[in-house]
């Protein structure tokens, strides 16, 4: 028999997920993030899955030529754009939209040979300070890209660093304004937390991430609790062992748990090396036999150790949700002093997935 521990995708989540975000932009394209092999999903599992989108983003270029080879005609974008002169020629083979941040990608760009004009996202440093050319800058660029027979239809993109927080998008909404003024084309601006809650940031494309996969993209599930979003993970796993503590008795590595009284444990087959936090705290919530709990002492490399209290009916071989429908990916990672996002891409090989529909 298999360890306990799986995880599941629920691929009609995923389906739910992408028209729930075309409700949210209506008038836009929605590019489907699946960076980090569908941050921890797996882009082979997904994809088709998400063709409801218009098209993919990622950042790795195996992970774009796998689309292809998988059979995803439509388009597909790489968020960092490319590396070296040498990958234009990959771009070209596979019809790859990149963006261009760096002057040296321009340069390379009106060097190259290509069957196809390269459509490119030329990319706004609206105030994030990662990726992008100063806004003062942008229409050179702009200008230099348009004399370049290499190069096809160019789109403005920027990043938003607060759309999720009370600060919002108005001044980085102002510097691309400003940098884009007297440029035409499309535009790609909004986030997954600027899909949701900016309606203003929309254009022409829209890029999704986390929400897709039914997480929040401020790391708070009550901000996506009325909009639809489905969770698409489900982490399970099982009671492997149960211990009777007493008064003063200490649960785990480091004794960073001590039993106030007579106490019931369980032992989880879910450790670090699954995936799962090793930086939770005691009192992470867990779902333990259909009952809510927590936590107690330090996660292992392959076993936690949860309070049986609320549930004094549980035996070895009772089911343990990590995270996913009863207990969402967000809140496990508040407790942790994390996001979402580090859990769900974070998921280990080791851990078998399913798929269901």
């Amino acid at each position: 028999m298999p360890r306990p521990i799986s995880a599941t995708i629920s691929l009609s989540a995923l389906t739910h997920n992408v028209n729930v975000i075309r409700g949210f932009a209506p008038d836009s394209k929605i590019w489907a993030v699946v960076k980090a092999n569908g941050y921890g999903h797996g882009i082979e599992r997904i994809w088709k899955s998400l063709s409801g989108a218009d098209g993919f983003a990622l950042l790795d270029f195996k992970e774009a030529i796998l689309l292809r080879e998988s059979g995803w005609e439509g388009p597909v974008l790489l968020l960092e754009g490319f590396f070296s002169a040498a990958d234009i020629a990959t771009l070209d083979q596979y019809r790859l939209t990149t963006s261009v941040h760096s002057e040296w990608q321009i340069a390379a760009l009106a060097q190259a040979q290509v069957s196809h004009p390269v459509n490119v996202y030329l990319k706004v440093n609206s105030g994030m300070n990662r990726l992008g050319f100063a806004p003062e800058r942008i229409p050179a660029m702009w200008k230099k890209l348009r004399e370049l027979g290499q190069v096809g239809e160019i789109t403005l993109m920027s990043h938003f660093a607060t759309a999720d927080s009370a600060e919002g998008v108005d001044a980085q909404m102002q510097v691309i304004a400003q940098a884009g003024a007297g440029i035409g084309g499309p535009r790609c601006l909004a986030n997954s937390a600027a899909t949701l809650w900016h309606p203003q940031t929309h254009y022409d494309w829209v890029r999704p991430g986390i929400v897709l996969y039914g997480a929040s993209p401020s790391g708070q599930w009550q901000d996506i609790a009325g909009t639809g979003l489905r969770p698409v993970m489900t982490l399970r796993s099982e009671l492997i062992g149960i211990q009777t503590l007493n008064s003063g008795d200490r649960v785990g590595y480091g004794a960073r748990y001590t039993a106030a009284q007579a106490q019931r444990i369980g032992v989880v087959a879910c450790g670090y090396a699954d995936g799962y936090p090793r930086h939770a705290p005691s009192g992470t919530p867990v779902w333990v036999d259909g009952v809510r709990t927590s936590t107690v002492g330090t996660v292992s490399m392959d076993m936690l150790a949860v309070d049986l209290t609320p549930c004094p009916q549980a035996q070895i071989g009772a089911p343990v949700e990590l995270w996913g429908n009863h207990l969402p990916v967000d809140e496990v990672a508040t407790a942790a002093g994390t996001l979402g996002y580090e859990l769900l891409t974070a998921l280990a090989p080791r851990v078998p997935v399913t798929t269901v529909e």
